[in-house]
């Protein structure tokens, strides 16, 4: 059979099964969990991690298929594969991925729901949801105008419009935001923008906000309809901490879609179910900065968010799915080192105690404060003859300076220079290979560690490897196999039981 007939047979026959898909019963209760710069990799690393802390070996197969060190979204009955390519990039952005995701469109990186040319915009599968009558919450660990987020309620040409994309929340008339705040509510962030008060926007729309912990966990036996929930501690970029360092006093992005799922559920008056989109976002920021136990914290984190949505099953089998997956691979994280070979170490992990933007905020500020006034880069041995930082990072990181090899010890030198003055024996290209834009020492000591656990990065941004899928539930056969990251978007779409074909021009 020549190939063009193939491919004709097997075009109908998948319009076929997604006419039958879109005719039966649709789950009434919809979750989709994004693990912003989640693949293979981030998974398996989290479960060795795991395996490590639970007294096993993460070299040994029986104890990594402990089910104690597997991670609930690894658990579903299905699994898929999907490509997350943009228009114009093998490696693309959270903002066209998640446009691919909500909207069923390839388009460009930055742009959210709006086609390549920036002159069509669409609609997500949760306003087409909403528009059915299904509750809508949106759950993320960072901002809620950040480009994830966006792509389920705004269209904008630059996900930098971030007032923009604010504004339109508040008019979304969703009924659950919830996680970190807001980059832009009195102002444009950037030239283009608008310059709206979202604040007064939100109030006008019917909207109540929830500031702290006692006030957002009563949502779980008190609804309220249009509300958004905002940590109270947000550590960088209005998102909200790593859960590594996160305090008491702040709600867990697991305890977040707890509060969503419960309050969505207790207003689910007429019946039609809801559609609760979860970001784990965080994680793809801390494998830009190539640090993996932030990575890891995160990871336990939005997997435990997971295991809520799973929990929920239990008790709405018959009208539940559920759908996990990545947008792409954040920081080329390998599972494995050239220095290490075919061992695996991560018990190297256990003794770091905070995230690189905690320590670099905290701990290494107040040092650099201390040691930095007429500071020589040219000595060798700067970092050595400090024993306040040879403690400091043997407190923070468990990196033992005695235990270091030498060109390891090197390394930290010359970062400890640049981060101290501005200035080391690198020339320009070496360092921003070595850094990128991140504080050399810290990074070099993140970059150690993990080498030494047997975990290894290739970069600072995203790359273009395809992502896992994960399913379970009502309809939970139409992501397996291996498709294309707008595939997605339609997939969800049949389960919302959405009548019209992706993309829907708003």
């Amino acid at each position: 059979m020549k190939r063009k007939n193939l491919a004709v047979i097997l075009s109908i026959a998948l319009v076929l099964i997604m006419a039958g898909l879109a005719g039966a019963d649709s789950p009434k209760y919809v979750f989709f969990f994004l693990g912003d710069g989640m693949s293979n990799s981030q998974i398996q690393v989290t479960e060795a991690y795991l395996t490590t802390l639970n007294g096993g070996s993460a070299m040994k197969a029986e104890d990594l298929l402990r089910s104690e060190n597997r991670l609930n979204m690894s658990k579903m009955p299905v699994q898929g594969m999907q490509t997350t390519y943009d228009s114009f990039a093998l490696m693309t952005d959270s903002a066209s991925a998640a446009t691919a995701f909500a909207c069923g469109i390839k388009t460009m990186s930055g742009t959210v729901n709006m086609d390549n040319t920036k002159t069509h915009s669409y609609k997500s599968v949760a306003q087409l949801a909403h528009e059915k009558g299904r509750k809508v919450g949106i759950v993320t660990s960072v901002s809620l105008d950040h480009a994830t987020p966006a792509a389920y309620y705004a269209s904008v040409p630059t996900r930098d419009y971030m007032n923009n994309i604010a504004s339109q929340m508040a008019v979304s008339g969703f009924e659950f935001f919830g996680g970190g705040g807001l980059v832009s509510p009195n102002g444009p962030k950037t030239s283009g923008d608008t310059s709206n008060n979202v604040g007064n926007m939100l109030i006008a729309n019917g909207y109540t906000g929830r500031w702290a912990r006692d006030t957002i966990m009563a949502l779980k036996t008190e609804p309220v309809s249009k509300v958004i929930c905002v940590n109270p501690w947000l550590q960088d970029a209005s998102a909200m901490p790593y859960a590594i360092d996160r305090p008491a006093t702040n709600v867990s992005l697991a305890e977040m879609t707890e509060v969503a799922i419960a309050n969505l559920y207790k207003l689910n008056n007429n019946g039609k179910g809801f559609f609760l989109m979860v970001e784990g976002g965080k994680v793809d920021w801390a494998c830009h900065a190539n640090d993996a136990m932030a990575t890891i914290g995160d990871m336990l984190d939005f997997d435990k968010a997971v295991g809520a949505a799973m929990t929920f099953y239990v008790t709405h089998p018959e009208e539940t799915l559920i759908i996990v997956t990545g947008d792409h691979e954040t920081g080329g994280m390998t599972v494995g080192h050239a220095t290490t070979g075919y061992k695996a170490y991560y018990e190297q992990l256990l003794n770091q105690k905070n995230s690189f933007t905690y320590f670099a905020q905290n701990q290494w500020a107040a040092h650099k404060a201390a040691y930095s006034a007429g500071y020589d880069w040219t000595p060798s041995d700067n970092l050595a003859k400090n024993a306040a930082m040879i403690q400091l990072m043997l407190d923070a990181f468990g990196l033992d300076w005695s235990k270091l090899n030498a060109y390891q010890k090197e390394k930290l030198e010359d970062a400890y220079d640049k981060s101290m003055s501005g200035f080391n024996k690198n020339n320009a290209d070496a360092n921003q290979l070595l850094y990128g834009s991140y504080e050399p020492i810290i990074v070099t000591i993140t970059h150690i560690l993990n080498e030494r656990a047997s975990i290894g990065w290739t970069s600072y941004s995203h790359t273009g490897v395809p992502v896992p899928v994960f399913a379970m539930g009502v309809g939970e056969e139409q992501f397996s196999g291996f498709y294309d990251n707008t595939d997605t978007a339609k997939r969800i779409a049949i389960a919302l039981g959405i009548q019209q074909e992706l993309p829907v021009e708003k």
